[in-house]
């Protein structure tokens, strides 16, 4: 176990790396020149990590070792006599054919056509060459490649090209020097049979770069999106942080096999091909934003993660959470801030909320840890990029570039921790922000409760908010928590009151943020005309559960009338899940009828924005609404949202939406303006909507709009309601998808998940149908995903059966899976969590194959830690 408290500076510290690698896909081998230096305060050996390497020979300053002069084993090569200025070299050869585990060096693809690739975060270096292998060991890094022209004519590593020539026996060279010192899980290389897409960029401070996006043959013509988006990206940064690109070239390369989305390495970003590759024929909407999303997110990691790295790992959401704001932000103003808001916390509630109230729960900065694989969580992602937002949100624009400018400046070159980054906003602003600390280092979700109550007499409106801490085992003790909270007052016609607080002598104005610091207090504002209806949280301005005493056509005027896009969305999820519990309790029908009439009053409003009216038409999903829940019974819940969305349906009425499916179908195109997209997003609501009151009417629509869908944005919307429906036309359309894009292997992604998706007990049968097909492998983790993920993630009703099938399923795969690539088999095992809560003969079934799970000899490291923290918690 690794914690937190132990951290020790490095003893070792590798001034310059020189790598010289002799590439093949059967053997590669591999001399590493290291010069060492030795922090003077301690007197400890050199121990370097190194994981499934062959050692071929061992030098220290120019003198072979005696195999009495090192030890390796434990995956930790010893070596005697070493001092500071050493130099030590190494050569060992590596398999990347044979590496399934896809970490380190490998193949990608197919032995004839695949190219090599490395990946080595957060631990990936070590399976490449000897070294002290953490991220707070900053170096130098000279890097030569050395291959076959023909097989391998593409050579690339970080950093700037230094020199390329041909060898004897049809071979050539390449050689890269990379000038900022950086962590060797920023190390990276490619070679291979790739094609280029270039484009000359010049950076806001004059200097000329050389953009540079690799992919297969088939696939380059897919990434002109991508590029795009990468040089909004830079100018956004440029513009937004004053950080500009340091190096004379960018590299960015696409592969299908790959464990993580993307991969930041100086100067030769890796991405998973789906979240680089985009055209209308394969690429939703949704794709579309994701692309361009993770394109910045990788971008931008080059000054959050790069030339300011973290100090340990237990500070993974220094650069993770902190690079997820900057993205959510360039996001934002790339597109409908509103809608960027609610896509981010939704993803928050679907994935992070449930983390943090199951077995699998840990601080934002955790403690401890077995494996460090199993922390790329939503909560050090999603969770500390709301921890960030908080912090800019209380500093206010201008404050967090200051705070911003001085962290990067004082830290440039270095390994800092969260604390720095406190202390560097705090220290630009004038204020303390340690507070904000704890935040950091607890986990669970906090419920903040708020109450109002307005004196007629006095004009007065009191507003008492108390916080609680989540959880139970002592966590009532906690200290309080900063929690921000952005508010606004309404009238009950819908019109925003000026906000005078009590004891404040500055201005006026119709929204403000309070900081809740104490476990309660009361809010009083002044001059308060009419009882008012309270906004709170507006742009969900803390990480919080909120619970406040709205009536339901509290919620429903707040629907109406917020003028906070998030808000306004908020107050119709609230009302969608009391109108849930109306439904499950069978109480009176308030809050049903509220959000029924306020959507069907909007539903007839022309001038809202479709997009927002498509989220405003979605009530929460069968995740959010389990939270709700003390015994899950997944199937129920899906009943019951069914029942909800057909009452809404019905109080639309089938011709009002038809007529407003054939006002969308009517402009059906394949243009990216949010016009457009924002017409495809109510398009599928409407008929998802309309197949609850007409199965077959909707079925015949889906069947002619998959038939003509110019893009795949309405291709799949089609069929997935189709297959949703289990419509007849299903079949057919299936066969279809599949012959259309039998060679697009992304595409083919989205064709096994949206039957992986198919609601209820059928789906085990189908998911075992497909995992038949030949197109399906273990061996990818993309198809992992789009067929077993996409089942046990976003299928209650179908994963969580009855008779315990589901879990036997996943059981039996990730034993098969974790002797592949145990990151993967990890991430699948999440699925897991929250067993506890379900209805007790679920329950039981779970129990039983979780326990099952854990006894299984061989499990590796990654997958036995999961599964020993969903069955002891």
């Amino acid at each position: 176990m690794i914690r937190l408290c132990d951290y020790r500076a490095p003893a070792w510290r590798v001034e310059t790396v020189e790598l010289d690698f002799d590439l093949g896909i059967d053997a590669s081998e591999l001399r590493s020149r290291l010069r060492l230096r030795r922090d003077p305060a301690q007197d400890a050996p050199l121990r370097l990590d190194g994981e499934n390497l062959q050692l071929l020979s061992i030098s220290l300053d120019g003198v072979p070792l005696p195999a009495t002069a090192y030890r390796y084993a434990g995956n930790v090569l010893e070596v005697d006599g070493a001092h500071d200025g050493s130099v030590l070299e190494t050569r060992v050869r590596l398999r990347p054919a044979a590496n399934t585990a896809l970490e380190g060096l490998y193949l990608s693809g197919s032995r004839e056509a695949g190219f090599l690739l490395t990946q080595c975060e957060a631990e990936g270096f070590r399976h490449i060459t000897f070294f002290p292998d953490r991220p707070d060991v900053l170096s130098s890094y000279t890097v030569t490649l050395r291959a076959d022209r023909e097989r391998f004519p593409v050579l690339l590593a970080g950093g700037n090209p230094d020199g390329a020539g041909e060898l004897e026996g049809g071979r050539h060279w390449a050689r890269f020097v990379d000038p900022h010192p950086k962590p060797s899980y920023l190390f990276a290389l490619v070679a291979g049979r790739l094609e280029v897409l270039e484009r000359d960029y010049v950076t806001a401070d004059g200097r000329a770069v050389q953009l540079k996006i690799w992919a297969e043959a088939d696939a380059i013509d897919r990434c002109h999106y991508a590029m795009d988006a990468l040089e909004r990206s830079m100018r956004w940064d440029e513009q937004a942080y004053g950080r500009n690109y340091d190096l004379d070239v960018f590299h960015v390369v696409a592969t299908h096999d790959f464990n993580m989305g993307a991969m930041e390495n100086k100067g030769l970003n890796i991405f998973n091909a789906k979240c680089l590759l985009a055209d209308p024929d394969s690429t939703t909407d949704d794709e579309y934003r994701h692309v361009e999303a993770v394109v910045a997110h990788e971008y931008f990691h080059n000054w959050s993660g790069n030339r300011v790295t973290c100090r340990d790992w237990f500070q993974l959401s220094l650069k993770e959470g902190l690079t997820v704001f900057r993205e959510q932000s360039f996001s934002a103003d790339m597109n409908s801030a509103p809608l960027k808001r609610i896509e981010d916390v939704s993803l928050l509630r679907r994935a992070q909320f449930p983390e943090d109230a199951g077995p699998l729960a840990h601080p934002v900065r955790p403690a401890q840890y077995s494996e460090i694989n199993n922390f790329y969580t939503a909560t050090v992602y999603e969770k500390g990029s709301e921890l960030v937002r908080m912090l800019a949100g209380a500093l206010g624009q201008d404050g967090f570039r200051r705070g911003m400018d001085r962290y990067f400046e004082r830290n440039d070159g270095r390994a800092a921790t969260i604390e720095d980054f406190l202390a560097a906003l705090g220290e630009a602003n004038g204020t303390d922000l340690t507070p904000y600390l704890a935040w950091y280092g607890q986990a669970g979700t906090p419920r903040l409760k708020a109450h109002g109550q307005y004196d007629a007499a006095a004009h007065t409106y009191t507003l008492s908010l108390g916080q609680r801490a989540p959880g139970g085992n002592g966590a009532e003790a906690r200290p309080p928590l900063p929690i921000p909270v952005k508010l606004a007052l309404f009238t009950r016609h819908g019109d925003m009151l000026p906000l005078h607080l009590d004891g404040q002598t500055s201005g006026s104005s119709n929204e403000m943020v309070v900081v809740l610091d104490q476990a309660e207090r009361d809010f009083v504002f002044t001059n308060v005309v009419t009882a008012p209806v309270p906004s709170l949280l507006r742009g969900f301005s803390a990480p919080v559960v909120l619970e406040c005493d709205y009536a339901p056509d509290e919620l429903a005027l707040l629907l109406a009338h917020d003028i906070d896009g998030f808000n306004r969305w908020e107050a119709g999820q609230q009302l969608a899940a009391r109108a849930y519990e109306n439904l499950r309790d069978g109480n009176a029908s308030d809050a049903l009828l509220a959000w029924c009439d306020a959507l069907a009053s909007l539903f007839g409003n022309a001038t809202i924005d479709d997009a927002l009216l498509a989220d405003l038409l979605t009530p929460p999903g069968e995740v959010e609404l389990a939270e709700r829940e003390s015994a899950i019974d997944p199937q129920r819940i899906h009943q019951l949202r069914q029942e909800l969305q057909q009452r809404l349906a019905a109080r639309l009425g089938a011709d009002a939406l038809r007529q407003r499916y054939a006002a969308l179908a009517a402009h059906t195109s394949i243009a990216l303006d949010a016009v457009s997209q924002a017409r495809r997003r109510l398009k599928r609501r409407v008929l998802e909507l309309l197949a609850l009151l007409d199965r077959d009417g909707a079925a015949e629509l889906a069947a002619a709009q998959f038939r003509d869908a110019p893009g795949m944005t309405d291709r799949l919307a089609a069929l997935s309601v189709l297959v949703r429906g289990g419509a007849p036309q299903a079949s057919t359309a299936l066969l279809e998808y599949r012959a259309r894009h039998a060679g697009d292997a992304l595409a083919l992604d989205k064709w096994f998940a949206v039957q992986a998706q198919l609601p209820g007990e059928p789906a085990l049968e189908r998911v075992q149908l497909l995992e038949r097909d030949d197109a399906f492998t273990l061996k990818n983790p993309n198809r992992v995903q789009s067929l077993l993920g996409a089942f046990v993630r976003n299928n209650p009703s179908g994963f969580h059966r009855i008779d315990g099938a589901g879990y036997r399923l996943l059981a039996e795969r990730l034993v098969s899976l974790d002797a592949l690539n145990p990151q993967v088999a990890a991430r699948l095992a999440t699925a897991f969590n929250g067993w506890q809560r379900l209805e007790s003969r679920r329950r039981e079934a779970a129990r039983t194959v979780i326990v099952e799970l854990a006894a299984h000899r061989g499990l590796s490291r990654n997958l036995a830690e999961i599964i020993g923290s969903v069955l002891n918690h």
